[in-house]
């Protein structure tokens, strides 16, 4: 699924024998009215393309990007999408607009904005940045990707909102994994984050909104091949099972990157490191709202209220803006958005308090 702006284009024309070009646009990326793009490319995740691109880039391990064409160059800004109230709106749009009734829907389809999928493209936009960063220095006005332009103040506000996001997936998921249990112990703890399986680690794939882990896919691929399944029933059942199990094989996904990104082992995990994941958790999200927030408020401007008073002055303007779309402050968006804060608060500090004993 993807957000198409009006005007949109893609073309094929790099040919000679035939057009056999071609692009991938990955899942929640966005483009702009009259925007185009020539083909092969590929565009990463939750990306929003802007103007018009021939660069044929990659940047599918560069997810929440701006792609924004500017004197016949490709500037990429990674991550900033991150930040944009758009990007949240979609990601709750699209489950909305979902109008199937029937309880046993035949498309798998997960709706997730952060996954494995998306994340592991997090961790790999971090390391591109960082080698581009150790090969042309850290000083450096520019730096280029896949024929694109990265500038210093693009590169260096990626880092930290990929960094930001990782916080924020590791600690959702870590939270919810110790939900709802008393522990006595920091034993107690161990034994719940363990997976007790390996059905989730290495990468990821989005299979037409079915997000599994590569292994089992190419496990089904394997049975077909062999023909021990023969039947679409059976495909079908494959995935239908990988989609009821997405959070179960997640766990074993996010545990495994938790232990290396924080530099913990299985064994020696205790209460107060879990309190120091979950306060770091705490910051991330807060401030990632609190940039969502603000990305909101700009549509409150007084720019935005152009065309509205017809011919009123300033302040008939205003009003009717306000009737229209109604106070920034009353908006059901940033209402949410405010309550989304204290909610994760709490519930970063009932974790807190459930094992703050056993530090």
């Amino acid at each position: 699924f993807m957000n198409a702006g009006s005007g949109s284009n893609q073309s094929n024309h790099m040919y000679k024998l035939g057009p056999i070009h071609q692009g991938i646009v990955e899942r929640g990326a966005k483009t702009t009215s009259n925007s185009y793009v020539m083909w092969p490319a590929k565009v990463g995740a939750f990306s929003l393309i802007l103007g018009r691109h021939i660069q044929h880039a990659d940047t599918s391990n560069l997810p929440f990007s701006y792609l924004v064409e500017k004197d016949n160059s490709t500037y990429i800004a990674p991550a900033v999408n991150l930040r944009s109230v758009g990007t949240i709106r979609d990601a709750k749009k699209w489950p909305e607009r979902d109008r199937r009734k029937d309880p046993d829907k035949l498309d798998c389809i997960n709706f997730n904005l952060l996954s494995p999928y998306t994340i592991q493209k997090v961790f790999a936009g971090i390391e591109i940045l960082r080698n581009l960063q150790a090969t042309a220095g850290e000083t450096s006005e520019i730096y280029t990707y896949q024929s694109c332009i990265i500038t210093n103040r693009a590169l260096k506000r990626g880092l930290d909102l990929y960094e930001i996001i990782i916080h924020k997936f590791l600690g959702n998921s870590l939270i919810k994994r110790l939900e709802g249990t008393r522990f006595n112990s920091n034993e107690e703890i161990r034994e719940r984050l363990d997976p007790g399986t390996t059905v989730g680690l290495g990468e990821w794939v989005d299979l037409s909104g079915l997000i599994a882990p590569k292994t089992e896919i190419d496990n089904l691929l394997n049975r077909i091949e062999s023909g021990e399944i023969t039947r679409l029933q059976e495909i079908n059942e494959v995935f239908a099972d990988l989609h009821a199990n997405y959070y179960v094989n997640e766990w074993t996904w996010a545990w495994d990157k938790i232990l290396s990104f924080y530099q913990l082992t299985p064994e020696a995990i205790t209460a107060a490191d879990v309190i120091r994941i979950v306060k770091k958790w705490e910051e991330s999200v807060v401030s990632l709202d609190e940039m969502i927030y603000s990305d909101a408020r700009k549509e409150f401007s007084l720019s935005f209220k152009t065309g509205f008073g017809a011919d009123g002055n300033i302040q008939e303007k205003a009003l009717d803006f306000e009737y229209v779309r109604g106070a920034f402050d009353k908006n059901p968006f940033v209402i949410t958005t405010l309550k989304h804060i204290e909610v994760k608060k709490a519930l970063g500090a009932e974790l807190i308090e459930r094992i703050s004993h056993l530090r």
